[in-house]
């Protein structure tokens, strides 16, 4: 089995110095193989909050974006693996009007011990009503794993997690997914909570999260574990999908986001 996971950690927002020790003991005991993380803080010529966790972990690999700092620290994604790291690129995300947006993808290659696994994590644009901009974000992300992963009946199908801002619902997820017009023939996604889920709604931005008390967009699932279809079957195929996080932990939940794990078919 693979343990994927995705988590938004909400970077330095709310009571962030008491959250840290909940984050680390979230992900140290739900294991993950690879971890897709989101709103990753980074201090300039400092700590970086990925390598925190990985040291935690054991030893895990990171790879993040470029690092673009304001006011000494920087907001970006990261990929925590227990593997090492292929390849590792950085893919810029667009507006709805083709202008480059400050959105930005992880594309990576790991190299596991029963072969390569294309991995990917994004954070897309959250206002509500700028769908536009993230259909043509995961129409650019869908075109760049195209590129990437050209033989996916030869390889570990290629793995998408994220803070997508987006319900199952909606255009740019039904793109993804098949249940509208796909951006590239012959690739689209199966959303693992569809598919293994725990039966709940699986919302991950929910109103019983302290953090969102205020929050006038309550109970919503916006993160995701994508898994490529097409594939050699029953590889990638999800075993059983469940949120974290959904618990405060020494008293204080750990992000806004509630995290998504699942366990995935290897060969």
């Amino acid at each position: 089995m693979l343990r994927l996971m995705t988590w938004n950690l909400w970077w330095r927002f709310g009571p962030w110095e008491q959250r840290q020790a909940g984050i680390a003991q979230l992900i140290e005991q739900v294991a993950p193989d690879i971890l897709g993380l989101q709103e990753v803080w980074v201090e300039q010529d400092g700590a970086n909050q990925a390598e925190i966790l990985a040291e935690r972990l054991g030893g895990y690999h990171v790879a993040h974006g470029e690092l673009r700092y304001r006011d000494g620290l920087a907001f970006t994604n990261a990929i925590l693996s227990r593997w090492p790291f292929e390849r590792v690129e950085e893919i810029p995300l667009p507006r709805a009007d083709g202008t480059d947006s400050f959105r930005r993808a992880i594309a990576t290659s790991i190299r596991a011990p029963f072969g390569t696994v294309p991995m990917f994590t994004t954070h897309l644009t959250y206002q509500p009503d700028h769908s536009a901009e993230r259909v043509a974000q995961v129409a650019t992300l869908a075109q760049s794993i195209d590129r990437l992963c050209p033989d996916p009946e030869g390889q570990f199908p290629a793995l998408l997690t994220g803070d997508f801002n987006a319900v199952p619902d909606s255009d740019e997820i039904r793109t993804l997914t098949g249940r509208s017009a796909v951006h590239v023939p012959n690739l689209l996604f199966n959303d693992v909570w569809d598919i293994s889920g725990d039966g709940s709604p699986g919302h991950t931005w929910c109103s019983s999260n302290p953090h969102l008390v205020d929050s006038f967009w309550p109970r919503r699932r916006l993160d995701y574990l994508f898994v490529r279809w097409p594939r050699t079957k029953p590889i990638g195929n999800p075993v059983a999908a469940h949120l974290a996080g959904h618990e405060p932990i020494g008293g204080v939940f750990p992000s806004d986001h509630y995290a998504v794990w699942a366990d995935l078919r290897t060969p």
